[in-house]
């Protein structure tokens, strides 16, 4: 149950965070002056993955326990239907935001603040649906 429940607040933590991202961190980005954004998109992307990088190896760690190793009692269908909301947010971070990420970093696009913000709303969701999995498997296993 540790396990299950490590994996829970992994999860719900990460979606938090990336509820902040998309509701208050990325609307703020529209309000840095265009020739100060550079430095502004560096620091992010600096500072963000002291955050990011921490709940994604945690989720990255506790998801290939739950797939490689279930407890006892622990369903396989919330397991699964976690890993691919996880899956899902790891696809859109590395084949989505970063490349608009490296586009903002040569400086302000609105364009591509626009399909950050709609990635990002992709991620906020698929992050929820895998903490709705990780309860869904808690509870499951509580009997």
């Amino acid at each position: 149950m540790t396990l299950l429940v490590a994996h829970l607040v992994l999860t719900a933590a990460y979606a938090g965070f990336q509820w902040t991202v998309r509701g208050l961190v990325y609307p703020q980005f529209r309000q840095v002056p265009p020739d100060a954004f550079h430095a502004y998109e560096r620091a992010h992307q600096r500072l963000i993955a002291r955050v990011v990088g921490p709940l994604f190896a945690g989720q990255a760690v506790t998801t290939l326990w739950l797939l490689a190793a279930r407890p006892a009692g622990t369903r396989l269908l919330p397991v699964l239907a976690g890993g691919a909301c996880f899956a899902a947010v790891l696809a859109v971070t590395a084949l989505v935001a970063v490349p608009l990420h490296r586009r903002l970093d040569a400086g302000w696009d609105a364009a591509a603040h626009r399909a950050l913000c709609r990635a990002d709303t992709v991620r906020a969701l698929a992050a929820s649906a895998g903490t709705a999995a990780a309860a869904w498997a808690v509870l499951a296993a509580q009997g």
